[in-house]
């Protein structure tokens, strides 16, 4: 599939009615979610079994399993958040698991990961990158991940020895969803990044 074809499938991915602020809650443009899941797919990384942290509505776990991963399995906090993405996944008919648990509780393994994590902005959502950082190299040797632009060096130094391989940036079209916004659109710089596992040396 190329990724102009998987972008205009997740358009029709549902958005949540009612965002939490508080746990960052923005849906990942169609547009994002393309150009990362098609990179990943570009070097042969979806074949597997991918998680998908901090789902939200699903469409990163559902453009994984379009583009033919073997098993999908979204993480999500918030059972709203799992319901929208249950109903997405159905509307575009894909087998998708949801699974609602706290990310920092999850035990699991799988091949890849794929998120947009909160960015912690949010003074209630401190630190929560890092959770997730943290866990997403736990689950896989291999993460696709979503940043503010300008992360690399704290990455670098929070994720080590695991490495960057790979980044690309991006623009993030952000939709006025809560009342600080002034903007209908706001365009935000993102990177997205390929992580890997280094194993620790023995002895």
């Amino acid at each position: 599939m190329k990724k102009k074809e998987l972008e205009i499938i997740l358009e029709e991915v549902e958005d949540l009615n009612e965002a939490d602020v508080s746990s960052e809650q923005y849906m990942t443009p169609p547009v994002i979610a393309a150009e990362l899941l098609h990179f990943a797919f570009m070097r042969g990384e979806l074949q597997g079994v991918v998680y998908d942290l901090g789902c939200g509505t699903g469409i990163l776990a559902i453009g994984a399993k379009l583009l033919g991963a073997k098993r999908v399995v979204g993480v999500d906090k918030d059972e709203r958040c799992i319901e929208v993405a249950r109903r997405n996944a159905k509307k575009l008919g894909v087998a998708v698991e949801f699974i609602c648990c706290d990310v920092k509780d999850l035990q699991a393994t799988a091949d890849v990961v794929v998120m947009n994590p909160p960015f912690g902005a949010q003074r209630s959502n401190r630190k929560a990158d890092r959770i997730f950082l943290e866990k997403a190299l736990e689950v896989a040797p291999i993460v696709y991940t979503i940043h503010n632009a300008g992360s690399e060096p704290f990455i670098r130094k929070f994720i080590s020895p695991h490495v960057i391989t790979h980044k690309i940036n991006a623009k993030f079209p952000l939709k006025r969803r809560f009342h600080f916004h002034r903007k209908d659109v706001k365009i935000i710089e993102v990177e997205m990044y390929r992580l890997e596992r280094r194993e620790p040396p023995h002895g």
